[in-house]
C-alpha cells in the first residue's frame, strides 16, 4: 500500500493528528521515567543488608541517665542473655534499617583535604561481628585489643573493616587492606572488608552509596548504650523479643523501650521501605491510566475518521479495495502517528530524567527504557485502533456508497 494516500489524509487532518502525537509524547515521556522510577524503587527495597535479617532483632532505650551507661549496658546484657532462646545480646550504636546515629564525612588524608564522601560508622561492641553473621572476604575479624575506648560518637584510633563496596570507592583497583582514612581528628585502618554492609539510611545519598560503611570496634560505655542487638533462632526470634521487652521493665526501669525502633530487622526492613512500596503503586496507577486515556484517544480519533471516511472507504471498496487493505490503510496511519508521538516523547523523557537529577538527585535514566517505552506504545497504538479499523473493513461497498 502507497504511503502517500496516508499522508495526504494526516495533512488534511493536521490539528488532530498533532493533538494526538503530542498525547502520546506526554505518555512516553512519563512511561519511561515511571518505569525507571519503579525498578528503582523495587530494587532498593530488595538492598542485601549484609547481615543475617531472619536471626536479629533489636531494642533501643531511652530516658536513662547517661552518666550510668556502664551499669546499664550491663544489667541489661547480662539480664536478656537468660532469656530461653536468646543466642547472644550485644551493644551497637544502630541496625540495618533503623535509625541512623553514625554518619561522617571521611577523608583519605590527615590534613582533611581530600575528601572521599559520607560514609556510615556502625560502633559495635565484643560479639556484634559475630551476631550480625558478616560476610569476611578478606582480612580478619575484630579482635579483642581492636575495641578501643570510644571519644564522643566514635574511638580516636581503630582498626576497622569496610564494605567491598565502599572499599571500591575509596581504593578502586587496589588492595583495601591496611589503607588509612580519618574523619576530623579521628583515624581508621582497614583490617577486614566484608561482602555487604547496608547503611541504616538505605537510599541516603543515592543507590551507589547504599553500602558505604564502616564496622568500627568500640567498648561499650556512656557514648555506646541504649542500643542492643539480640540474636536468636528465627521461628523463636518473635517470641524471644516479646520476652526481652517484657524484662526491660524490670532490668532498666530507670529506661523506656522505644516501641517503633524495637523490632526485629526484618520488621524494620518492611516499615523502611513502606513508602518505597506505596510510591511504586501510585506510579503503576498513574502509568495504567495515563495509557488508558492515550489508548481511548487513540480509539475515539480512529472512529471519528472511520465515520467521516464512510464515502472513501466505499469508493475503494468499489474499485477492488480488499477488506485487508482498509485494514493497513488505518493501522499505518496509527503507526505514523504514534511514531511521529514516541520521536517527541523520546526527547521529553530526557529532558524530564535531567530536571529529576538536578531536582531530586536521581540517576540518569537508562537507554534501554527509551526503546521499551516505544515497543509499548506502538503495541498500544495498534491495538487502540484494531477496533475502528475492523469496523471500517467490514463497511459494505454499496452502503458506504450510498452514505452521505
Amino acid at each position: 500500500m502507497q504511503i502517500q494516500p496516508v499522508l495526504a489524509a494526516l495533512r488534511r487532518h493536521r490539528l488532530a493528528t498533532i493533538l494526538i502525537a503530542m498525547e502520546i509524547a506526554l505518555a512516553c515521556a512519563v512511561l519511561c521515567n515511571a518505569c525507571f522510577l519503579i525498578a528503582s524503587r523495587i530494587q532498593m527495597t530488595h538492598v542485601d543488608s549484609g547481615v543475617d535479617e531472619s536471626s536479629l532483632a533489636t531494642i533501643k532505650l531511652t530516658g536513662y541517665d547517661e552518666a550510668k551507661a556502664s551499669d546499664l549496658n550491663a544489667r541489661v546484657t547480662s539480664g536478656l542473655r537468660e532469656i530461653p532462646g536468646m543466642q547472644s545480646v550485644s551493644v551497637i550504636n544502630e541496625v540495618p534499617f533503623g535509625e541512623t546515629a553514625g554518619n561522617a564525612g571521611i577523608t583519605l588524608d590527615s590534613a582533611g583535604q581530600k575528601f572521599a564522601g559520607v560514609v556510615d560508622f556502625y560502633v559495635a561492641g565484643p560479639g556484634n561481628f559475630e551476631a550480625l553473621g558478616l560476610q569476611l572476604i578478606s582480612g580478619r575479624a575484630p579482635r579483642a585489643d581492636d575495641f578501643q575506648p570510644m571519644k564522643a560518637f566514635l574511638p580516636l584510633s581503630a582498626n576497622v573493616i569496610v564494605s567491598r563496596s565502599l572499599a571500591e570507592h575509596l581504593w578502586p583497583d587496589t588492595d583495601p587492606l591496611g589503607k588509612e582514612f580519618w574523619c576530623g581528628d579521628f583515624h581508621f585502618r582497614v583490617t577486614g572488608v566484608v561482602a555487604h554492609l547496608a547503611r541504616p539510611s538505605a537510599g541516603e545519598g543515592g543507590p551507589g552509596t547504599i553500602e558505604w560503611s564502616v564496622f568500627t570496634p568500640a567498648q561499650p560505655g556512656a557514648n555506646l548504650s541504649g542500643v542492643y542487638l539480640l540474636r536468636a533462632d528465627p521461628a523463636q526470634l518473635p517470641r524471644v523479643l516479646r520476652d526481652a521487652r517484657a524484662a526491660i521493665a524490670k532490668l532498666a526501669p530507670d529506661a523506656v523501650v522505644e516501641q517503633q525502633a524495637s523490632q526485629t530487622i526484618g520488621d524494620l526492613r518492611q516499615v523502611y521501605f513502606r513508602q518505597d512500596r506505596i510510591m511504586a503503586g501510585m506510579l503503576l496507577g498513574v502509568i495504567v491510566a495515563l495509557l488508558l486515556v492515550t489508548a481511548l484517544g487513540i480509539v475515539g480519533l480512529a472512529s471519528f475518521w472511520v465515520q467521516q471516511r464512510r464515502r472513501q472507504i466505499g469508493i475503494r471498496r468499489a474499485i477492488g479495495a480488499t477488506r485487508g487493505d482498509i485494514l493497513r490503510y488505518f493501522q499505518t496511519e496509527n503507526f505514523l502517528i504514534v511514531t511521529s508521538g514516541i520521536a517527541l516523547g523520546m526527547l521529553l523523557a530526557y529532558a524530564l530524567n535531567l530536571l529529576l537529577m538536578t531536582q531530586y538527585e536521581l540517576p540518569r535514566l537508562p537507554l534501554y527504557y527509551l526503546p521499551a517505552g516505544a515497543l509499548i506504545l506502538w503495541g498500544l497504538g495498534q491495538l487502540a485502533v484494531l477496533g475502528p479499523a475492523l469496523r471500517a473493513a467490514a463497511v459494505p461497498p454499496v452502503v458506504a456508497t450510498r452514505s452521505g
